[in-house]
């Protein structure tokens, strides 16, 4: 089974901007397709299955490094990646890679042809304090319910309250013990992220009923270009429980980038 599958879905008219969308913990590419459906004419986008997809190889947890796959991804996309647009577990490794090169005094926005971040959901603590140890009490507690959001947002028909949490209570168990150490062990790396030095765009979005709503709004405000836009009726998935307004923002934000020097302002906040 192959770790990192892309799939190109090309522009109607000649492409002006290129966006690489990498999902979150447990989904698959198919998170995007309420996106991929309204999107602009002259947005060329690329979708990643990534190794934490839901259906993808376990063995992917025992890596202790997964920021590597988020690389590959990277990479792999011919002419440079553009926008990156990464949801939830992924914007964190985005972030914990990015921040490791910069680190390492690279140039990963130019290595890999990024012009543009767009992180929807992250989570971020601004300093090791901000941790206690009731993230140990059980691991998977805070995210039952987002593993039911999602479970929601797939099904075809509507499901009774049992039948959601007993499909959540599987997706947690699928991702496992060593998935839910790598996601956390990431988010316990947010504090050292070097989030000042990031030099280009970034839209933070999340929906008001995330419960880290607080910590995107935590992290747009430390980043440089950072702006947030928060949906008042969405969770963790703005970009399936609003999709038209959040199309709107996001193709205000491509706009502003590829039109204009000036710092760009996305729409709706």
């Amino acid at each position: 089974m192959e770790h990192v599958i892309l799939q190109h879905h090309g522009a109607a008219v000649a492409p002006s901007r290129r966006m690489l969308l990498l999902h979150g913990l447990a989904n698959s590419s198919a998170v995007w397709t309420p996106l991929l459906d309204r999107r602009p004419d002259w947005l060329e986008c690329v979708t990643a299955d990534l190794p934490w997809r839901a259906d993808g190889p376990p063995e992917w947890s025992h890596d202790p490094d997964p920021v590597g796959w988020v690389a590959q991804a990277l990479g792999a996309v011919p002419g440079g990646a553009g926008l990156v647009l990464a949801h939830s577990f992924s914007a964190n490794l985005l972030l914990q890679l990015l921040s490791t090169e910069l680190e390492r005094g690279r140039d990963p926005f130019r290595h890999y042809g990024i012009d543009g971040l767009v992180l929807v959901a992250p989570f971020y603590r601004r300093a090791p304090g901000h941790f206690d140890t009731s993230l140990l009490d059980d691991p998977r507690a805070g995210f039952r319910g987002i593993m039911a959001e999602g479970v929601r947002l797939r099904s075809r028909r509507p499901l009774d309250p049992v039948r959601e949490s007993e499909l959540a209570e599987r997706v947690c168990e699928r991702v496992g013990p060593y998935g839910w150490i790598r996601f956390y062990e990431t988010y316990l790396r947010t504090p050292w992220l070097r989030v000042g030095a990031i030099p280009v765009p970034v839209l933070v979005a999340t929906g008001a009923r995330d419960g880290a709503c607080h910590e995107s709004a935590a992290l747009a405000a430390d980043l440089p270009l950072g702006f947030l836009d928060i949906a008042p009726d969405s969770g963790h998935f703005p970009m399936s429980t609003q999709p038209d307004r959040f199309v709107r923002v996001l193709t205000r934000f491509c706009v502003q980038l590829t039109t204009s020097t000036a710092t760009p302002t996305p729409a709706g906040v």
